[in-house]
């Protein structure tokens, strides 16, 4: 546990700087550094321990986040004036810290919804919701007006989560077959088959390069009385269109009012893991304590993904050294080269990240973002990794390949099962993805009370000396638990969610 009297926090015996706990003035003498501060440094932001000469590389938790570009005096703010990115090498060593998973008896419970029928029976749920999703942009409109007329009409059926309009910016100006339109198709079935959705409405307008009757052949979909489908074009226009989508919903919502919710194993769950609107504190108190509460998880026969490619490069051999298999492992690095061509394609670069809010909370290269961010996936072996939007089928510690834009990231997690979703933060991100409930850990006790209506729990507190990572992780594994059980998150309190669904667009728009 964190001393709280310090005033800056060391990771690792061996790193070249430490963080600021709090805001510290100038000429300070940092207790136990034998160093004084050359300036004021912000809170969250690194301070240099020692003489660094230029080109020389910079560690935190005892890792490489960067060079010095110039020589950095001990007692210096060490951030984006002085340390850049550089070329490097990294020791896979596939599988060397593989370690067996002590399986935790009896299992926790949570109070779940098993669907016993329907095109998603044998799944469990955390939420139920009825969805009405768009084959492409065209349909949008027609959506949200059937899922509108349904807002604050549910007082007799207590058990709907709600009805939701899924809608996005894509379906057509691409072709017909190949990479994007795959893509898109799969992360559309995904949430077709979603275990928090009892039933699906699919709308379409008919000319779209996405057709229905070709996403529904190719992904082995079938329309069924909790499967609907059909154009605006077939229908004979808008109001035709709402109207057939609202007379549908309303057969089916009696039926989705009969679930009831019942204890099961908390195998049940799958995590989807996300950080956003990062600090120099995510890597200290909310990504290892989610990462805590990961271990938990597994532990007890349940599901973790890790995504977000671009903010875990230059720490993915922290990952491969945990991968059951060097075939695992390998699948990881080929989705890093794979990055690394598509962001210089581009005209891009790795580094396009940490954003500016993250620089302005103390983080300064990717590297070091990244270093943090895989914290989230705690300890416990990598025992698979997934293309995006692709079915997960395996219980423990996954990777899905995704941007590491969260809206678009999360609704690939989504797609894949993700019924519930853990979302670090130490900047105040705001957000939801429905039908997929989603928690926010604050980073920082300044964040939490600020924006308290946003946050869920607090993981300042490890900061703050109140608490360890594995107190603070075993606090949120309760909370994940009450959540999958039905207690409503504070975006879901908000209605976030609706306009969060956001397919991985691939290739040029035509």
């Amino acid at each position: 546990m964190l001393q709280a009297a310090d005033l800056v926090i060391r990771l690792n015996p061996a790193d070249d700087v430490v963080i600021a706990r709090v805001d510290i003035p100038r000429d300070t003498a940092l207790a136990g550094e034998n160093v004084r501060t050359a300036h004021a440094i912000p809170a969250g932001h690194k301070i240099a321990v020692r003489e660094i000469k230029a080109g020389d590389p910079v560690r935190r938790y005892n890792q490489i986040i960067g060079f010095a570009t110039r020589d950095i005096r001990a007692g210096e703010q060490v951030h984006v004036q002085n340390l850049g990115m550089g070329d490097f090498e990294r020791d896979y060593a596939f599988c060397a810290d593989v370690r067996p998973t002590a399986p935790i008896a009896p299992s926790a419970t949570f109070q779940g919804i098993v669907r016993r029928d329907g095109h998603n029976a044998g799944k469990v749920a955390t939420r139920n919701y009825i969805g009405v999703v768009t084959s492409v942009n065209c349909s949008a409109t027609v959506a949200k007006l059937i899922a509108r007329h349904f807002e604050n009409r549910l007082d007799e059926f207590p058990n709907v989560d709600g009805v939701v309009a899924l809608t996005h910016r894509t379906g057509c100006g691409m072709a017909s077959d190949g990479e994007a339109i795959d893509l898109l198709r799969r992360t559309t079935a995904g949430y077709i088959r979603h275990s928090n959705f009892h039933s699906v409405l699919l709308v379409g307008l008919g000319c779209e390069s996405n057709q229905i009757s070709t996403l529904l052949a190719s992904q082995g979909l079938v329309r069924s009385d909790s499967l609907h489908a059909y154009t605006i074009q077939d229908k004979g226009g808008t109001r035709k269109a709402v109207e057939e989508g609202v007379a549908r919903i309303k057969a089916l919502l009696p039926e989705a009012n009969k679930v009831q919710r019942e204890a099961v194993p908390a195998s049940h769950l799958v995590l989807g893991l996300q950080c956003g609107g990062s600090d120099g504190y995510s890597g200290i108190s909310a990504n290892p304590a989610l990462g805590a509460a990961v271990d938990l998880l597994v532990r007890h026969g349940g599901t973790a993904i890790l995504s977000e490619t671009p903010e875990i490069y230059g720490a993915e051999h922290l990952l491969t050294r945990r991968a059951v298999s060097r075939e695992v492992g390998e699948k990881l690095v080929r989705r890093i080269h794979w990055w690394e061509e598509y962001t210089a394609r581009m005209g891009n670069e790795m580094n396009n990240n940490p954003s500016p809010g993250n620089k302005a909370g103390g983080l300064t290269t990717i590297l070091e973002k990244s270093l943090g961010a895989v914290a989230k996936g705690g300890t416990t072996n990598l025992v698979d990794v997934y293309e995006y939007a692709e079915p997960v089928t395996a219980k423990g510690f996954v990777y899905m390949d995704t941007p590491g834009y969260d809206p678009v990231s999360a609704t690939g997690q989504v797609a894949g099962g993700a019924n519930l979703i853990c979302f670090t933060t130490g900047r105040g991100s705001a957000y939801g993805c429905k039908p997929a409930p989603s928690l926010k850990l604050a980073t920082n006790t300044a964040l939490f009370v600020r924006q308290e209506d946003d946050m869920d729990i607090n993981c300042g507190t490890v900061i703050d000396g109140k608490e360890s990572i594995q107190q603070a992780g075993e606090r949120f594994f309760e909370m994940i638990l009450r959540t999958a059980s039905g207690d409503k998150t504070k975006s879901e309190q908000w209605g976030y969610g609706d306009d969060e669904f956001a397919p991985w667009v691939l290739g040029a728009t035509m």
